[in-house]
């Protein structure tokens, strides 16, 4: 786990307090470490990390298949039984992650996201990493 960002939670509880329905917010790292988490059990955030880094890379890899894109991943929604989880791109090599129960509209979800990746995804990135250092 990479060290928690003070300043972090109040970020992440303005969200979940706007949007019904939220049970844990995860940011983390392009490589699946937990930067910060709001919510729900400190080890599921740990886990939610690291599925979303191959999450991410998958949704890259289809992301060169459209004809004219970057190839980058913007977001991603994965509807559950029970409710839905959203990946948004956050800053560089930082993601915001989202799971929320059935209660929680998929529209207002994505745009308070994104109002929070606008005001502070600069502070939301992570430096990249090579043998566990930063580089």
């Amino acid at each position: 786990m990479t060290q928690p960002r003070a300043n972090f939670d109040w970020l992440l509880k303005d969200l979940a307090d706007g949007v019904p329905g939220i049970q844990q917010i995860v940011v983390l790292s392009a490589d699946g470490l937990r930067i910060a988490r709001y919510g729900g059990d400190p080890d599921a955030a740990d886990r939610v990390a690291a599925a979303c880094a191959g999450l991410q890379s998958l949704a890259g890899a289809v992301a060169d298949e459209i004809p004219h894109s970057d190839g980058r991943m913007r977001m991603v929604i994965i509807e559950i039984n029970g409710g839905n989880f959203y990946l948004m791109a956050a800053g560089s090599n930082a993601y915001l992650a989202v799971l929320a129960n059935g209660v929680a509209e998929p529209g207002l979800m994505s745009n308070r996201m994104r109002d929070l990746v606008d005001r502070i995804g600069s502070h939301l990135t992570s430096p990249p990493r090579r043998n566990g250092q930063t580089v």
